[in-house]
């Protein structure tokens, strides 16, 4: 029987030193102050809404149900459009092709997910630096893993996580050759991050800077 998670296994350590560090935190306050004031109440709020954020920054939200429609290319990530552009992808394609890039905040899910079905025909992590996301060279310049899926028709699409200047993990664990469903997880970023989806210059885009991209549900583009 699958099990269906509503919080991501990467998010146990950082969700564990979180309720750690608040314990011993609140102890300290109320060994040294133990009158209770006003202030105490601020600070338990202040400390609960910190677990709030790091708890929810890892959930995974089940109750989505995949956009499944012929052609369709879904949004691999929560997020803002940030980029809807011809540029040259020079790492697998070496040609032009149109970019849409999705910008994460720390309160959007960071679990990506696969665009389409077909099968992982590349897959490369590069080391780099830790610019801002909305930064162009963040692209090419930043840590970063470039998947590239391949349909049963031939058509390929590249998706590229990006870690962002807050962002300092990617979690991804693909080879070529693995079967993407669209829809399932594809790998997550740790906070502030960027996808970028490389499409063909004919796709049909369906977004346009500033919308608001939600995993699984909308439609970037629909391929020919």
């Amino acid at each position: 029987m699958k099990i269906h998670k509503r919080l991501h296994e990467e998010g146990t350590a950082a969700i564990l030193v979180t309720l750690a560090v608040v314990a011993m935190a609140v102890f300290a306050v109320n060994w040294f102050w133990p009158k209770q004031t006003v202030w105490h109440g601020l600070y338990y709020l202040f400390n609960l809404l910190i677990i709030i954020l790091i708890v929810r920054f890892f959930r995974i939200p089940i109750w989505r149900k995949t956009t499944l429609e012929e052609d369709a290319v879904i949004s691999p990530a929560d997020g803002v459009v940030a980029a809807n552009e011809v540029t040259l992808e020079d790492e697998y394609f070496h040609d032009q092709r149109r970019q849409i890039s999705i910008f994460m905040s720390i309160y959007d899910v960071h679990v990506n997910v696969f665009p389409f079905d077909g099968e992982v025909t590349y897959y490369q992590y590069h080391p780099g630096k830790f610019l801002l996301a909305f930064d162009p060279k963040s692209s090419t310049d930043n840590e970063r893993n470039t998947i590239v899926l391949k349909d049963t028709k031939g058509r390929e699409i590249l998706v590229r996580q990006i870690a962002g200047f807050v962002a300092r993990r990617i979690v991804c664990d693909l080879h070529a050759g693995d079967e993407a469903v669209v829809g399932e997880e594809l790998g997550m970023i740790r906070f502030g991050s960027r996808v970028d989806v490389f499409l063909p210059l004919d796709a049909d885009v369906k977004v346009k800077i500033g919308d608001k991209m939600v995993s699984k549900e909308t439609v970037l583009a629909r391929l020919k």
